[in-house]
């Protein structure tokens, strides 16, 4: 091993001891199950917002996103423009009013306990249904995660994928296991720090290396005009049809169905404290994803065409970048940032796995009983459960985090989001077209994923939010209406947000 990579590995370490202190801090807090996946809803503005955009971008920020604007340019800002939209309306129409609504309904702690209570289902099979989507999607979404984690490791260090692979994943369940939702929230702050100054210095020292912007995007056009062109795609010279614009502009809608950042609402100290997180969590998001996009395009100038020798290999464009820019320790930390984008989001998504396997179909459904000890037992033996299964998953070094990712999104946008917003603006809604939505959303998503050529290269999430959407509209409207105790209850919390 050279003296560099001693260097390097020195700064990683760094970087995860201070991770994994924080974890060890919040051990003896989590004497509940509401602490340990809720924290007792005692996080601040600035804890929430950060945490929630960190959890949000994962890996997907420094890697996914910036490989693929190396290959098409600022084409790919398409899913940045669509993902910025669905950030602020996200929390302009759903943190409020779920912060609210979760505390009226029972004090739900998950997102399926919330449907359950919200529509008085009595069975408790909505929680159900809903724990076995999550459990399906956030398997594939948390091992993009660790499929980062191993690029990064193997990359930097030649480490091989899978030693990499089990390294990056035992940190994550370590303080995950211990420290629960609060040890994932402030580790997330720190780490949405961090990835907020690399993404934005990495392009930015890269481009004035250059001559400046001025001579930047003078090389650029020289090299390919497309690059600058948001309505042509940069590698192929094809231009964009309206379908494929769409299609990246959907991403947006998936926020309105992701358990890992609308469990950040529900935990909040106060609805007052939304405003002041949902500005804080706008200009990072569109900072960050601009400065994504340039890492991708200012990389392709910086340093060539070397990594499109192998397809996937373009998803290391950050990696490379640092490693020529900084000195070994500085580059290390720059690293580092990556580590924080994948562990921001791997360990909510551990959480809010291991939280709708344990409340919402072992208490639930198995020990309707159970001791609070108990259950903080199951849910760590969930959390690692889910997470070996995820290693698996990622076992597959073919895999591209960015198409792990939008196959996750895509399935939480469809299956979730229609019944969050129709559950916190529609009073009509039943339970009847809960379960519908639910159902019809995400079995569509997962159908039209496999289907190509055609409406079918549509990015699923269209058909699969749209048709979970009409589900719920026309099996509500054909069955009958929800009781007077739902639709008071509905008022109650409607009355509080207004």
């Amino acid at each position: 091993m050279t003296f560099d990579s001693i260097i390097t590995i020195a700064a990683f370490c760094c970087y995860l001891i201070f991770m994994l202190c924080i974890g060890m801090y919040f051990v003896g807090k989590n004497r509940t199950t509401n602490e340990y996946f809720l924290g007792g809803r005692q996080l601040g503005s600035w804890v929430t917002s950060m945490s929630a955009q960190a959890s949000d971008m994962s890996g997907w920020l420094l890697m996914g996103l910036p490989g693929a604007a190396y290959l098409s340019g600022i084409s790919a800002g398409w899913i940045a423009i669509g993902l910025a939209i669905g950030t602020y309306l996200n929390w302009l129409l759903v943190a409020k009013r779920l912060r609210q609504y979760t505390k009226t309904a029972g004090d739900a702690i998950t997102l399926p306990q919330f449907f359950k209570n919200r529509f008085h289902d009595e069975s408790g099979w909505i929680s159900v249904v809903a724990a076995v989507f999550i459990l399906v999607f956030f398997l594939f979404y948390t091992a993009s995660g660790f499929v980062s984690c191993a690029k990064l490791f193997s990359s930097v260090f030649g480490i091989p994928y899978i030693v990499s692979l089990l390294v990056g994943a035992v940190v994550v369940i370590s303080y995950t296991f211990a420290g629960g939702f609060f040890a994932v929230c402030w580790t997330d702050f720190f780490q949405g720090i961090l990835m907020f100054f690399c993404v934005l210095a990495v392009p930015t020292i890269a481009i004035f290396s250059m001559g400046g912007p001025t001579e930047f995007f003078s090389q650029v056009e020289a090299f390919n005009p497309n690059f600058l062109n948001m309505l042509v795609d940069g590698a192929t010279g094809v231009p964009y049809t309206a379908m494929g614009i769409i299609s990246l502009l959907a991403w947006g809608l998936g926020y309105f169905g992701q358990p890992h950042i609308l469990v950040r609402f529900m935990g909040i100290s106060s609805p007052q404290a939304i405003k002041k997180s949902r500005r804080i969590a706008t200009v990072w998001v569109l900072i960050s994803l601009t400065a994504a996009i340039m890492i991708g395009v200012s990389g392709r100038m910086f340093l060539g065409d070397g990594l499109l020798l192998n397809d996937g290999n373009q998803e290391t464009i950050y990696i490379n970048m640092v490693a020529k820019i900084f000195p070994v320790f500085i580059a290390g930390i720059f690293l580092s940032a990556i580590l924080a984008a994948i562990m921001s989001t791997a360990d909510s998504q551990l959480l809010v796995t291991a939280s709708a396997i344990t409340e919402d179909f072992y208490h639930n459904k198995i020990r309707k009983n159970a001791s609070e000890k108990e259950l903080m037992w199951v849910s760590r033996g969930c959390v690692m459960a889910v997470a070996i299964i995820a290693v698996l998953i990622a076992t597959n070094q073919n895999s591209t985090i960015l198409g792990l990712v939008s196959y996750a999104w895509g399935g939480f946008g469809s299956a979730f989001g229609p019944l969050v917003l129709c559950s916190l603006f529609w009073r009509r809604t039943n339970k009847q077209g809960a379960y519908a939505g639910i159902i019809v959303g995400g079995v569509v998503d997962l159908v039209w994923a496999q289907l190509s050529g055609g409406i079918f290269d549509l990015y699923e999430i269209v058909p699969g939010f749209v048709f979970g959407l009409l589900a719920i509209v026309v099996v509500s409207l054909l069955t009958p209406a929800p009781t007077k105790a739902v639709t008071d209850e509905f008022d109650s919390y409607h009355h509080c947000v207004e």
